[in-house]
């Protein structure tokens, strides 16, 4: 094992991490693009490699092989750009510097990165002002975070570790965002995730949303698809297993596009003769748009308050109807049900956009939203809370009792925190779509996501292909 700062270690590791094999691919077409972009504007009539190029390395799929594909993903950015362009180029400045200047905002083309470096540095200077003593065993670079796996060779000193967190992060210049710990399976080694720089991170494209869905379409399971884990590898879960959720996170977290990844990945990989839903959202914002969509069940997408505890009170019978279809059928649950072929029902999602909204205006709804909590799981019918105030009155401990599932984006309070995953660490996430994920059946432990970036065009494309 070789100690901290050691620099035939870290050439070690930064050589055999896949990660960074695929920065230096990354590093090599950046620098051909910018190459091009600095040439005599004259003499160069197209572009067209470059920009492919470009492309690759964003989406990190070769673009070259599809040309089909590099024209749509060329379509998206011309749009999203004009838009930018519209909104900060200032005429009297020159448009090829601009370009450069945006292209490569916080892009170090040097391949030593220095400033990595630093902050391994005062990480080791830091442990030891909390009197931890560590050895780094690995590095690993994920799109927004770097996990250093760290031996303690006294014991003791991981209580000391889980103390001066707080302090730990001041001293890393982590402002609000914290650092985290997790057991590994190795004996004697914690892992921590340390937060990059914003210009510094991966983008999580949902354009890789579809090609996941394509794997996921006729299964019986209710997949869905939220981003990438810290290291860069997809997240996915079952909602069957959840069996509810609970979605909350302050305003600009990324609650709402989260709730649009989760109705992606369901409208992508289900038909309508496999799945319904029923959306609830009494801001008449956010789930405006799928209000054509063939899988709404009843009404369509429900806004006042006398539609809402109709359309639940409506679940609820249909929740009970199911009961009786299920014992006679001799089956425990809907799963069984349609695995034995006894029984063809469509299960049912029921999405609120704004949970605490319409607790504000009638309390009476938390009734049939605790029986549906309590006894629609085996019957097919899956809840999706959402939120942006986490307290108790909004998400009260009957419902807490039967969902069981959470996912918590960025809050303002430890408090909220503890509302949502029942345990703090909410309060100093990244922001921008970072997430704790809690499902029971996939593990004990919280599982930190970064989930992708959810575009109107994306859910435009989904909504074309149903």
């Amino acid at each position: 094992m070789i100690p901290i700062g050691s620099s035939s270690e870290k050439r070690r590791l930064k050589a055999d991490n896949p990660t960074t094999r695929l920065e230096t691919f990354r590093r090599s077409l950046l620098e051909n693009f910018q190459r091009s972009l600095t040439e005599d504007f004259n003499g160069i009539r197209d572009f067209d490699d470059a920009i492919c190029a470009l492309l690759s390395v964003y989406h990190n799929e070769d673009l070259f092989a599809d040309i089909k594909l590099y024209r749509t993903r060329l379509q998206r950015h011309i749009r999203r750009g004009l838009y930018e362009i519209r909104t900060s180029w200032n005429r009297s400045h020159d448009f090829i510097t601009y370009l450069q200047e945006e292209l490569f905002a916080g892009l170090d083309l040097n391949p030593e990165q220095p400033e990595l470096n630093a902050v391994e540095n005062t990480l080791v200077d830091a442990l030891q002002e909390i009197g931890v003593a560590a050895e780094i065993k690995e590095k690993i670079q994920g799109p927004r975070i770097d996990r250093y796996f760290l031996h303690l060779p006294n014991i003791q000193h991981l209580d000391q570790l889980k103390r001066g967190l707080e302090k730990l992060a001041f001293r890393l210049g982590l402002q609000q965002e914290g650092v985290f710990i997790h057991a590994t399976s190795e004996p004697k080694v914690v892992g921590m995730d340390i937060p990059r720089q914003r210009q510094r991170w991966k983008a999580i494209d949902a354009s890789r949303l579809p090609q996941w869905a394509e794997q996921e379409k006729g299964n019986s399971r209710l997949a869905v698809w939220l981003g990438e884990d810290v290291l860069g590898n997809d997240f996915s879960f079952d909602l069957v297993d959840a069996p509810h959720l609970l979605i909350a996170g302050t305003t600009g977290s990324g609650k709402s596009v989260c709730l649009h990844a989760l109705l992606l990945s369901l409208l992508w990989t289900q038909s309508k003769d496999s799945l319904q839903l029923a959306l609830i959202d009494p801001k008449q914002v956010e789930l405006a748009q799928y209000e054509k969509i063939p899988h709404l069940y009843s009404k369509g997408v429900v806004h006042l308050i006398t539609d809402v505890m109709e359309l639940l009170d409506q679940l609820v019978d249909e929740m009970e109807r199911r009961n009786q279809l299920l014992r006679e059928a001799g089956v425990s649950n809907l799963t069984e049900a349609l695995q034995q072929r006894k029984l063809q029902l469509p299960r049912i999602v029921v999405v609120i956009e704004e949970l605490a909204d319409l607790m504000m205006q009638s309390r009476e709804l938390e009734t049939p939203l605790v029986r549906l909590a309590q006894k629609a799981r085996s019957t097919g019918i899956h809840l999706i809370l959402a939120t942006q105030r986490p307290d108790s009155v909004t998400f009260s401990g009957l419902l807490r009792t039967n969902i069981p599932s959470r996912i918590a984006l960025r809050v303002q309070k430890n408090t909220e925190s503890r509302i949502i995953l029942d345990e703090m660490g909410a309060e100093q996430l990244l922001g921008s779509g970072d997430m704790l994920v809690k499902i029971p059946q996939v593990s004990t432990n919280a599982i930190r996501v970064h989930g992708a970036y959810i575009s109107q065009d994306d859910i435009k494309l989904c909504l074309r292909n149903l």
